[in-house]
Order: C-alpha cells, then structure tokens, then sequence
C-alpha cells in the first residue's frame, strides 16, 4: 500500500535521510521508532510532501505521488496527524472533523467517526482548544480518518497523554486497521505501546532503517538499547 524507495531527504547541505527503503502492507501496523533527532519526523513530512525530496520514491498502491503537493497527496490516499496535533483551537469539534471532508467533497461528518470516538461526539460543540491532550489527539486522527486514507501517518501520536488514553489509542488503532483496512504508519519512541499496536517494529538511526522485526520475533532488550540515549 505504501512503498517508500531510496528516499533521500535534505534540510538545504544537510542530509537527514540517506536512501531508505520502506514498504507498508494493506492493513498492516508498522512502528518506527528511534531516539530524537534520529529522522522520524522528517520521514513523516517528507511523506506527506511538506519537505521536498532530494531523490527517491514514494508511491500509494501504484500510484506515484513523489512530486505531488501535500493537499494532492491527501486525495491519492495520504492522511497525516503530526506531532503535537495541530488542532484548530478556537474551532469546534466537529468543525475540526469537517476540515477533513474537504478532500472528498464531503460535508456531512461520518457516524462511524463518532463510533471511533464517542467521546467526540458528546463534545462535538466543544471547542478544541478546550479538550485534553488526549481528546485532541482523537480528534485529530478523526479528521484524518474523515479524508477516507488508505495510508494514515501518525508523528508520536503519545506524546504528552496519560497512559490510560494511550492504552485506548491503541484498541482504536488496531479497530482502525481492522474495520477500515487502512494501513498505518507510527512513528515512537514508546516502546510499549509500539508492541501493543505494530505488525511490524523498525528503527531509525542516522536517516536509515538499521533494524527490523516482526512483532512476534522482537528482541525487546535490543531495540530498547536503540532507543536509550
């Protein structure tokens, strides 16, 4: 669904990420962890076209979209909620939803939006800017979701939630894939949560993937040792 070849990624004479290769099964997980700094966010904008490419392919089923805008981009199946969310604080949450149907021409928020995240539609008058982090969290994938992906990137989706709703995320996430069959990209450096949602475990270092399992077959010890500082 997502293949991602010799991708290479430079912020002006500096090179954050050095040719790599990534590939993304329908309705597979895949967690991309590293320590900061390591190249995961510029994988994820890089993706969703807000970075240029230096060299290299990103390609959505068959389709190439390496030299697509983002907004093109969100038509041809990506959907991405960055780091820190980015929600529209001073509107409500189900204004929030509605940015999302732009993409498809749509105008009427999806029920099965609200089944994802009840929680969003007892505050659906809500400001943004007045949920928790944890809300905003929801209600950022749920715009994304509202642009109907077939990709869906997620930028340390648990970044700064407590983690019962973390734990929560991750049942959504795997009901997501499952009742969707989108396939999804996390970048992380929890650990944890990372072997509770992913079908797959990769790491970052330096711009280049230098370590790769399936979920079953992780060596938690060595992957940690990746992750510490």
């Amino acid at each position: 669904m997502l293949d991602v070849s010799k991708l290479v990624v430079a912020y002006g004479q500096s090179e954050v990420l050095h040719g790599l290769d990534l590939t993304v099964a329908p309705n597979e997980i895949v967690a991309i962890m590293g320590r900061n700094g390591m190249g995961k966010t510029t994988l994820m904008r890089a993706l969703m076209g807000i970075i240029p490419t230096r060299s290299g392919a990103v390609r959505v089923g068959p389709t190439d979209i390496t030299k697509l805008r983002s907004y093109e981009r969100v038509v041809e199946g990506i959907a991405y909620v960055p780091q820190g969310r980015m929600i529209f604080s001073n509107m409500t949450v189900q204004e929030n939803i509605e940015t999302g149907l732009i993409a498809r021409g749509e105008s009427r928020v999806p029920s099965d939006l609200y089944d994802l995240f009840p929680v969003l539609l007892e505050m659906k008058e809500r400001r943004g800017g007045n949920l928790s982090g944890g809300q905003q969290q929801q209600l950022a994938i749920a715009r994304a979701l509202a642009t109907k992906p077939k990709v869906l990137l997620l930028d340390e989706p648990t970044e700064g939630i407590q983690p019962s709703i973390i734990r929560e995320m991750g049942r959504t996430l795997k009901r997501i894939r499952d009742e969707k069959g989108l396939s999804v990209v996390v970048s992380e450096q929890v650990l944890s949560f990372a072997l509770d949602i992913a079908d797959r475990v990769l790491v970052i270092e330096n711009g280049e993937i230098v370590h790769e399992n399936l979920r079953a077959e992780v060596d938690e010890a060595k992957v940690a040792k990746f992750l510490s500082v």
